[in-house]
C-alpha cells in the first residue's frame, strides 16, 4: 500500500531533481546577483549625494575666487593701493552672496591691509614667512604664481577657514615684479553648511582629504577616516588643485536584508510561478524608484549649473572649452560677444579666435597657450579687434582638464579688461605728468632757495644762509665736531680800487677774492659773504690753532698778489679775525663778535695779517712774551731734555725702539709737554734747535744703553719741516756720526709731500743715505697721500691716536686701520700704532697686522732714568 502511495514520485523524480537542481542553482545565481545589484545600488545613492556635495563645495569655492579675482587684477595695477580705496573694492564683493569672511592684501608676504577690519585686527602685520600654518602655501604661491587654497588653518584673527592665496604681480620697466599675496579667508562653517555637509539629515558620512588643495595624497581635514571601509570618492576640482571627498551610508555597508527569505522563495518556486515574477516586479520596482532618485540628482545638478551661469553672467566672465584632440571648441554668449561674433550656439574652431585677436598680438598670445598648457595652466592677455575696428583688452585663464577615456580638453574663462587697461593708462599719464610738474616746482624752489641764501655776484652764501648755518651747527658743533672756528675777513684798499677805477674793477676783485677762499680752504668749510667787502670762513676747531692760523697764513699770501684789470694792476690785502670756540655748549653770537674783535685787531696791527681773538688779547701778548723769554733762557740753561716712550713688537712685546719726545723742565712749574711751548718755539724760530738737542740727547741715550746691556735698537726723533728746509741740515748730521738704522727721523703728515720743494726732496734723500729711517708721524690727520708714500718710501708710517682710540666700540674703524696697514704693508712699510690705551687696544691692533704698539698701555713717557729703570725691571711684562 505504501509502494503505492510513493509510486507517483517515480515518474517525476528525475525530473523534479532535475528541476530541483535548476531552481537551487538558479536559486544561488539569482541570489548573488541580486547581492550584487544591491550593493551597487545603495553606492549608486552614496554617490549620488557625495556628488552633490562635491558640486556644491566646488560652486561655492569657485564662487568666492571668481569674486576675488577681479580685486586681484585691480591691485596688479595698482600696487600702491590704499587702505581706503582697497576696502572699498573688497567691501562690494561682500555684497555677493558667498562664503567669504575676509579678505587680506600682503605686499611683500606681510598683511597691510584687511577687510572688513572689525575682528581682523590681529590679522594685520602678519608675516606669512613668520607663519608656519600657512607659510608653504603662500610660498607655494609666490613660487609657481598660481592660486594656492590653503586650510582648513587656525586664523591669528580666531577661528579657522580656508585661505586662497593669489599671486599679484605688478609690470614695471625691468619686466614682471612680483608684489605679493591676496588672501581671501573662506569660512569653514559657512562652506560646509552651503556646501550640505552639516545637514543632519544627510544619510551617508563624509570625509574630505587633501588640506592644502593638494588632492589624496594630502591629509584629511574633514570627517572620519572612511579609507578602511571601501568608500565611494569623488575629485572636488578647485582652480588650482582638488581635494577628494570619500563617503559611506552612515550605518555602514551591511548585508542584504531578506536573503533567507529568496531562499525559501526559490524552494517554493517549484509551486509558486507568479512568487519569482512577484520578486522580479519588485526589483524592477526598485530599479525606475533608484531612476526617479538619478533623475532629482540630476535635477539638482542642474539647478546648480543654473546659479554657476547666473554667477557667471553676472559677472561678466565668458566661458569657453576647446577639445585638444579635434581643435573643436565651445563658447558661450558672453565670450562670442567678447570676440564679436553671434550668439548663435554654432561650433567654433581655433580659426575664429586667431581672426579675432589683433595681428600685433596673435603669435604672442598663441605662444603663450603653447607654452603654458603643457604646465596644466594657461593665461595671457591680448587685445582684440571688433569688426567696427574697436580695441577690447581681454584677459584669458584656462585649465587642462583630463577624464579617463574623453580627450583632453581645455576649460577656461575670459574677463574684458579694457576699462581697467584704460584706467591704468589715464594713471600712467597722470603720475607722469604730476612728476614733471613737481620736478618743474622743485627746480624752481632751488633756484629761488638758493637766490635767497647766495651772493649774486660771487655765488657765495650770504649773511642769512651764514646765521642759518651758526644756528643748525650751534647744538653740536661744525659738521658734528664739536667745536666752531670763524674766520672774518676784510679787504683791505678795496674801498681805493673801487673809488679810483669803478664798481667794475670792484666787483672783479670781490670775485677774485671769493676764488682765493674757495681754493685754500676744504671742501667741508663754509665760505660766505656777508657784506661789501667782507667774507667769513666756517669750519672746525678741532685741527687746532696752528690749522686755523696756516689757513689764514695761506688766505694773507696769496690776497696780497697782483691782480690784472683791464690792463691795470691791482693789489690789495686782506686782515683776518679768527675765533674759535671748543665749549661744551657753543654760543655762535659770541663767536661773531669775537672774530669781529680778531679782524679789528688785525687792522690796529698793520693790516695784510691775521689775529685770534682771547678773553684778553693784551694779557695774552704779555703771556706769549713771558713764555718766549723763558724759552729762550731755557735753551741757554739747557732745560729742554728728551723723554722716551717705548715701543713694542705687536707680537712678542720686546721692545724695539722708543721715540724721543722734547720736554721743558721749567724751572718753577715743573715738567712741560710740547703744547705748552711748541707754537711760541715755531714763532722764534728755536724749533730746529730743540730738535737738534733731543736728537743729541737721544744718541748720548743710546750709547748708553748698549754700555748697560739694555739692547735698545733705536730712537725716534720730531723733525720739524722748518728743519727740513735747513740747507745745512746734512753737514750738521754727519758731524753727528749716526750709526745706521739706530736714528729715525719723525715727520709729520702735515707735511705736503706731494709737492714738497727741492731743498726738502734733496735732504730726505740724503738723511736715507746717512742710514737714518724716515717714519711718517700722526698718518690718518694730515695730507701725506699714497702719491707721497710712493715718493717718499718711508720705513715706517705711525698711526694717529685718533684713529686707534674708537677702534674698540667702531667696526668701521677696525675696517679704516685694516685697510691703512694693508696700504703699509703692501708698499713694505712698517705700521707703528700710537695711542694703544688698554691691552684690548692691543689685541685688536696685533690681529689687524700692526708691526709695532706705543702707548699708555704699556709705558707713558719716562725721563731717561725712569726709562733705565722700566727696561731693567721689565715692567712692561706685567702690564701686559
Amino acid at each position: 500500500m505504501q509502494k503505492h502511495r510513493l509510486s507517483w514520485l517515480r515518474p517525476t523524480l528525475l525530473p523534479a531533481l532535475v528541476a530541483l537542481a535548476v531552481l537551487v542553482a538558479g536559486g544561488l545565481i539569482l541570489d548573488r546577483q541580486t547581492n550584487v545589484l544591491d550593493e551597487e545600488r545603495a553606492r549608486a545613492v552614496v554617490l549620488a549625494q557625495a556628488s552633490l556635495i562635491r558640486a556644491k563645495l566646488e560652486g561655492n569655492i569657485n564662487g568666492n575666487i571668481q569674486l576675488v579675482r577681479g580685486l586681484v587684477s585691480t591691485i596688479s595695477t595698482e600696487p600702491r593701493m590704499g587702505r581706503d580705496r582697497f576696502a572699498a573694492l573688497v567691501s562690494n564683493l561682500f555684497e555677493e552672496q558667498s562664503q567669504l569672511r575676509s579678505v587680506t592684501a600682503a605686499p611683500d608676504l606681510v598683511v597691510a591691509m584687511t577687510y572688513p577690519l572689525a575682528g581682523n585686527e590681529r590679522a594685520v602685520g602678519l608675516n606669512y614667512r613668520n607663519t608656519p600654518a600657512q607659510r608653504d602655501a603662500v610660498l607655494r604661491a609666490r613660487d609657481t604664481g598660481k592660486l594656492v587654497l590653503a586650510g582648513p588653518v587656525d586664523l591669528a584673527q580666531g577661528g579657522r577657514g580656508f585661505v586662497g592665496h593669489f599671486p599679484v604681480y605688478t609690470d614695471t620697466p625691468a619686466g614682471r615684479s612680483f608684489w605679493g599675496v591676496v588672501s581671501a579667508v573662506v569660512d569653514v562653517e559657512r562652506l560646509y553648511a552651503d556646501s550640505g555637509l552639516a545637514d543632519r539629515s544627510l544619510s551617508i558620512k563624509v570625509s574630505i582629504t587633501g588640506q592644502d588643495a593638494i588632492g589624496g595624497a594630502g591629509t584629511r581635514f574633514f570627517g572620519p577616516d572612511l579609507s578602511a571601509q571601501n568608500p565611494v570618492t569623488a575629485s572636488v576640482i578647485l582652480p588650482s588643485s582638488s581635494w577628494e571627498i570619500a563617503a559611506i551610508p552612515k550605518d555602514g555597508w551591511t548585508a542584504t536584508p531578506g536573503s533567507f527569505w529568496r531562499r525559501v522563495a526559490m524552494i517554493a518556486a517549484g509551486a509558486l510561478v507568479l512568487l519569482p515574477m512577484f520578486i522580479t516586479g519588485r526589483l524592477q520596482g526598485e530599479r525606475q524608484q533608484h531612476f526617479r532618485e538619478l533623475k532629482s540628482r540630476e535635477a539638482e545638478l542642474e539647478r546648480l549649473s543654473r546659479r554657476l551661469g547666473l554667477a557667471l553672467d553676472a559677472s561678466k566672465v565668458g566661458v569657453w572649452e576647446m577639445d585638444l584632440a579635434s581643435g573643436r571648441e565651445t563658447w558661450d554668449d558672453r565670450t562670442n560677444e567678447l570676440y564679436g561674433l553671434p550668439s548663435d550656439g554654432g561650433p567654433r574652431s581655433h580659426d575664429h579666435w586667431k581672426a579675432a585677436v589683433h595681428p600685433n598680438d596673435q603669435e604672442r598670445a598663441e605662444t603663450d597657450f603653447r607654452q603654458m598648457i603643457a604646465s596644466g595652466r594657461y593665461e595671457s592677455k591680448y587685445r582684440v579687434l571688433l569688426p567696427h575696428k574697436e580695441v577690447r583688452h581681454v584677459r584669458s585663464v584656462g585649465a587642462l582638464y583630463r577624464e579617463p577615456g574623453v580627450p583632453d580638453k581645455v576649460v577656461g574663462v575670459n574677463w574684458d579688461v579694457t576699462a581697467d587697461v584704460a584706467l591704468n593708462e589715464d594713471l600712467r599719464r597722470a603720475t607722469q605728468l604730476t612728476e614733471a610738474r613737481n620736478k618743474e616746482l622743485e627746480t624752481a624752489r632751488i633756484r629761488i632757495e638758493h637766490n635767497a641764501l647766495h651772493d649774486s655776484l660771487t655765488g657765495l652764501p650770504n649773511r642769512r644762509y651764514l646765521d642759518e648755518m651758526l644756528n643748525r651747527h650751534a647744538a653740536s658743533g661744525y659738521e658734528g665736531t664739536g667745536s666752531m672756528a670763524l674766520l672774518h675777513i676784510d679787504l683791505d684798499r678795496f674801498k681805493q680800487i673801487n673809488d679810483t677805477m669803478g664798481h667794475a674793477a670792484g666787483d672783479a676783485m670781490l670775485i677774485h677774492a671769493s676764488g682765493v677762499l674757495r681754493r685754500n680752504c676744504n671742501d667741508t668749510d663754509f665760505v660766505a659773504r656777508i657784506g661789501g667787502d667782507e667774507f667769513v670762513v666756517l669750519t672746525t676747531a678741532n685741527d687746532g690753532d696752528i690749522y686755523l692760523g696756516t689757513l689764514a697764513e695761506r688766505i694773507v699770501r696769496e690776497m696780497r698778489l697782483p691782480v690784472s684789470h683791464e690792463g691795470h694792476q691791482c693789489r690789495f690785502g686782506v686782515s683776518i679775525g679768527i675765533a674759535a670756540d671748543r665749549q661744551e655748549t657753543l654760543d655762535v653770537k659770541r663767536l661773531m663778535i669775537n672774530a669781529d674783535i680778531a679782524l679789528y685787531r688785525a687792522k690796529a696791527r698793520g693790516r695784510n695779517r691775521f689775529e685770534f681773538f682771547s678773553e684778553a688779547l693784551q694779557a695774552e701778548v704779555v703771556r706769549t712774551k713771558r713764555v718766549a723769554d723763558e724759552i729762550l733762557s731755557g735753551l741757554e740753561r739747557n732745560e729742554f731734555v728728551a723723554w722716551f716712550q717705548p715701543q713694542f713688537d705687536a707680537k712678542t712685546h720686546d721692545v724695539v725702539g722708543v721715540e724721543a719726545l722734547a720736554r721743558w723742565q721749567h724751572p718753577t712749574e715743573g715738567i712741560k709737554t710740547p703744547d705748552a711751548f711748541l707754537q711760541i718755539a715755531e714763532e722764534l724760530n728755536v724749533v730746529a734747535t730743540v730738535d737738534r738737542l733731543i736728537l743729541e740727547q737721544s744718541l748720548a741715550a743710546l750709547s748708553r744703553w748698549d754700555a748697560m746691556g739694555l739692547g735698545v735698537p733705536r730712537a725716534s726723533v720730531n723733525v720739524s719741516l722748518r728743519r727740513l728746509h735747513d740747507e745745512d741740515l746734512i753737514t750738521g748730521l754727519r758731524e753727528l756720526d749716526i750709526q745706521p738704522d739706530r736714528i729715525s727721523f719723525e715727520l709729520v703728515e702735515s707735511i705736503y709731500l706731494d709737492e714738497g720743494d727741492a731743498i726738502v726732496g734733496r735732504n730726505i734723500d740724503q738723511i736715507k743715505e746717512l742710514g737714518i729711517d724716515v717714519e711718517i708721524d700722526d698718518f690718518g690727520t694730515g695730507y701725506a697721500s699714497i702719491v707721497s708714500l710712493q715718493k717718499l718710501r718711508p720705513t715706517r708710517l705711525k698711526i694717529d691716536r685718533q684713529l686707534v682710540n674708537p677702534i674698540l666700540v667702531e667696526p668701521a674703524q677696525r675696517r679704516l686701520l685694516a685697510s691703512i696697514v694693508d696700504i703699509g704693508k703692501s708698499m713694505g712699510i712698517e705700521v707703528v700704532a700710537e695711542g694703544v690705551e688698554t691691552m684690548a687696544h692691543a689685541a685688536i691692533l696685533r690681529d689687524l697686522g700692526c708691526d709695532i704698539l706705543q702707548g699708555y698701555a704699556f709705558s707713558r713717557p719716562l725721563s731717561a732714568a725712569d726709562f733705565e729703570t722700566f727696561l731693567t725691571t721689565k715692567a712692561w711684562r706685567k702690564a701686559s
